[in-house]
């Protein structure tokens, strides 16, 4: 039930982080692919950007946890597209909440996230200030293996390093600022070279089961992902 004391959209984003928070960590695992987890020849298209479309063309997987459900009316369109961020002091209603340890897998099925300069992979959470939802990012090449970003989700004070959900996103649609630029587009970005990776076209994003849980909004909520530095799979034009 809700607080009557507590505006409306703060209970829609899931926003009760100062519960208990727990560690989250681990990588090189595998999890079950779905068959056209095949690798790409990485020299397809040497030339290393932002892509035409940055964002996640498919949703692989996804298994909801404990208090999850917002989103879902839209899903999986909801967390395809470009982030809808609302600045420092709110949070998109345009996401996809996961629920307690619920886990995502998404697919970029034209491009490939390599390893450039810097920030290869922004995802983009609906946090804002003093309300992060923490989420775990792993990367894979093929969809069965994967490597995981360490994220400590205990760590308050020095800004949960290695996690998702933390900085608030200031990129949207109607507003011109880039998804693609990490100096401007908020969210949390992630460099390949981190774990000795140089390519990667699947992007797990598991909740770190240390954010609040309420109703069905609870836990990390997905708002979108976006490549950095990629390159093309589709080849050359004819």
């Amino acid at each position: 039930m809700r607080t009557p004391s507590l505006p409306s959209w703060m209970w829609s984003l899931g926003l009760a982080t100062f519960l208990g928070l727990t560690a989250c960590g681990g990588s090189g695992d595998k999890e079950p692919g779905d068959g056209n987890g095949e690798q790409e020849d990485a020299g397809t298209d040497p030339e290393i950007s932002p892509p035409a479309n940055p964002f996640a063309d498919r949703v692989v997987s996804f298994q909801p946890g404990a208090s999850a459900g917002f989103g879902q009316d839209l899903f999986p369109t909801v967390v395809l597209g470009p982030p809808r961020g609302e600045g420092s002091s709110a949070g998109s209603l345009d996401v996809l909440s996961l629920g307690r340890q619920g886990v995502i897998v998404l697919e970029f099925t034209d491009i490939a996230v390599v390893d450039g300069p810097g920030v290869d992979l922004i995802v983009f959470e609906n946090a804002f200030v003093r309300f992060p939802e923490t989420g775990v990012v792993a990367v894979s090449d093929d969809g069965v293996t994967w490597s995981e970003f360490p994220c400590d989700a205990t760590n308050r004070a020095g800004g949960f390093p290695g996690c998702a959900g933390v900085k608030p996103v200031f990129s949207h649609p109607d507003n011109g600022i880039s998804p693609t630029d990490p100096a401007v587009a908020g969210g949390d970005g992630f460099d390949l070279a981190a774990l000795g990776l140089s390519r990667a076209r699947f992007v797990r994003i598991r909740d770190s089961g240390a954010n609040g849980y309420s109703g069905t909004s609870g836990g990390f909520d997905l708002d979108a992902v976006a490549v950095v530095n990629g390159v093309s799979l589709l080849g050359p034009s004819p």
